[in-house]
């Protein structure tokens, strides 16, 4: 069985991408980045939860405070209110500038030392609709980063399996694996409860709506 390092960020996408790297026979070795974000305990206790369900052979917790310290997002700077959910083709403000490359750089890192052959992450197409760093050329750029920047006889596969999927499709295929979702976290605002409104509440209501189920998490007016 060989090991698969996941960007297990205590969300709906990572997580089901953590219990596909499992049904596709992986041992799982979770990896975890507190980055200043607003709801960065709640998703840390999420993703430790979700690592012993796992039963992941490692999980590794880094603090990237540098994202923060460089600010440029509303999830990290208190200066900058979150949005409502919207439609439109700008970045939203919710995007961290280059956060992909900082947390795929760290995991390479830890694959590399351990030996892992694979990196899991649950980036998917409306992520990249809004975020540049969730984008299939931007994993196939970095595929050959890691190709060329690595020691002799490296093997490490960047798996972004759902970077074509809709959210209503992952949360069928998180349903079919047994997710545990109530032990996810979306909200960009909130710890508990879930606000609703932002972008991310706001897609993964109507996912699980569209899917033909009900969101285990709590939310705010419910």
């Amino acid at each position: 069985m060989s090991e698969a390092v996941v960007l297990l960020s205590g969300g709906m996408d990572s997580a089901t991408a953590a219990y596909e790297a499992k049904e596709r026979g992986h041992e799982i070795v979770a990896l975890h980045t507190s980055y200043g974000q607003r709801t960065e305990g709640k998703e840390y206790e999420c993703a430790r939860w979700l690592a012993k369900d796992l039963d992941a052979a490692d999980f590794l917790h880094i603090e990237t405070d540098h994202l923060a310290a460089i600010g440029g997002s509303s999830l990290t700077d208190e200066s900058m209110a979150v949005g409502d959910a919207t439609v439109g083709e700008e970045i939203p403000d919710t995007y961290v500038p280059f956060r992909n490359a900082n947390l795929l750089s760290m995991a390479v890192s830890y694959a590399e030392a351990r030996g892992a052959k694979g990196i899991y992450i649950g980036a998917h197409s409306e992520d990249f609709a809004g975020y540049p760093d969730c984008r299939p050329a931007f994993f196939e750029a970095f595929q050959e980063v890691v190709e060329t920047g690595t020691k002799p006889g490296t093997e490490i596969e960047i798996e972004a399996p759902y970077v074509e999927w809709s959210k209503t499709e992952i949360a069928r295929r998180g349903l079919k694996l047994g997710v545990p979702y109530e032990h996810t976290w979306s909200c960009y605002r909130e710890e508990a409860p879930a606000c609703g409104t932002c972008d991310s509440c706001t897609y993964r209501k109507e996912a699980f709506e569209r899917a033909g189920s009900e969101d285990p998490v709590p939310y705010a007016g419910d």
